[in-house]
């Protein structure tokens, strides 16, 4: 068999002819004892692929016996036992993703680039974003060699497009409703903003009554939430239960469950692109079109990131005022009185006296 390359040397430097390609390549020395052996090597990765596997198996496993066997499902595993509560049930769901099949008996060691490419092909949005986290772990705890697919060769995440539900499109899924806890459920949504796990596992204990206030821990992140309510919300809460959980049977109900009936009521009345985390959309818009505090608006909706609240407020249409308008406003407030122009220009003739040249 010809070998795939040739060796020569230039101005002192080795250098490598690859007969396939036609590109010539530096070995970067000027030993001959060196490039001899680069040379050979090249030549035998060429004519022995499946040895030169072989070979990277035993010296690999020389440090972990495990890396020959360790196939993609133990790593979907190992990472499951990492996580806690919700967010392991959102890992033991992406486990059974079919499009994981394609890799899910493969080696770490026998994996290409075009495997987690047809991954990708074969998946949705969720496939990508648990993939790249799948990737990103096994690099971390050394059991990849190197990088499979490049960061910047990521096909991009794109989401669908998600909104905030209308007051309108609120009225009428709760003229439409007729189960009272879940009537006041949906309320709740639109006063507090919360995530619906959030909401359906509050308790009497979470009300502050002479302070007005509604803390609570999030479930999905730890942040601490809190907000104080007004003479609406204080309406539903005294059709709550008075002692336990607000939402005794949802509280039992799955979060996926919740959701389907959430969106049978939308369908059933033409409503489209709504789901129950669209109130905390809603919620954020609300805030920010009638300038309620940024800061204050984290504190509500348990935000601990500014970058995450500006993206669920991002469609709220803002009425700027002028800097005229808004003066004149703080001015009123502190009743002082505000010119709207403090230096005047002197007032012209009429026209009619106006000097002609």
């Amino acid at each position: 068999m010809r070998p795939r390359c040739r060796l020569y040397r230039r101005r002192g430097i080795f250098y490598v002819h690859d007969h396939l390609t036609g590109k010539q390549q530096s070995l970067g020395t000027r030993s001959r004892k060196d490039a001899l052996r680069l040379f050979a090597a090249k030549n035998e990765a060429h004519q022995q692929p499946v040895l030169n596997l072989q070979l990277a198996r035993v010296y690999l496993t020389a440090t972990d016996p495990a890396l020959a066997v360790r196939t993609w499902n133990d790593v979907l595993l190992e990472i499951a036992k990492t996580k806690h509560g919700s967010t392991q049930n959102r890992w033991e769901t992406a486990r059974k993703d079919p499009a994981f099949d394609l890799i899910r008996p493969l080696t770490l060691l026998e994996t290409r680039s075009e495997h987690f490419l047809r991954v990708l092909e074969t998946g949705t949005v969720a496939t990508n974003v648990f993939l790249r986290r799948i990737h990103n772990f096994a690099l971390d705890m050394n059991w990849l060699p190197c990088s499979l697919i490049p960061r910047r060769q990521w096909p991009a995440v794109v989401y669908q497009p998600k909104r905030a539900i209308t007051i309108e499109e609120h009225r009428r899924i709760l003229e439409r409703e007729s189960n009272p806890e879940r009537r006041l459920f949906y309320e709740m949504c639109w006063h507090l903003g919360a995530s619906q796990s959030d909401l359906a596992h509050l308790q009497v204990s979470d009300i502050d009554w002479p302070n007005r206030l509604i803390s609570y821990q999030r479930g999905k992140t730890g942040a601490h939430a809190q907000l104080h309510f007004g003479s609406q919300v204080e309406e539903t809460l005294l059709q709550l239960p008075s002692e336990g959980p607000l939402f005794p049977y949802l509280r039992q109900v799955r979060a996926s469950d919740r959701a389907t009936e959430f969106k049978q009521r939308c369908r059933g009345l033409g409503i489209e692109g709504v789901t129950l985390h669209s109130y905390r959309y809603a919620w954020a818009e609300r805030a920010r079109t009638c300038g309620y505090p940024e800061r204050f608006a984290q504190e509500a909706l348990g935000h601990n990131s500014k970058a995450v609240h500006r993206a669920y407020a991002k469609r709220a249409v803002v009425k700027v005022p002028s800097l005229e308008e808004y003066e004149q406003q703080g001015a009123e407030e502190k009743g002082v009185a505000f010119p709207l122009n403090p230096n005047p220009a002197p007032a012209l003739p009429p026209r009619g006296d106006r000097p002609t040249e």
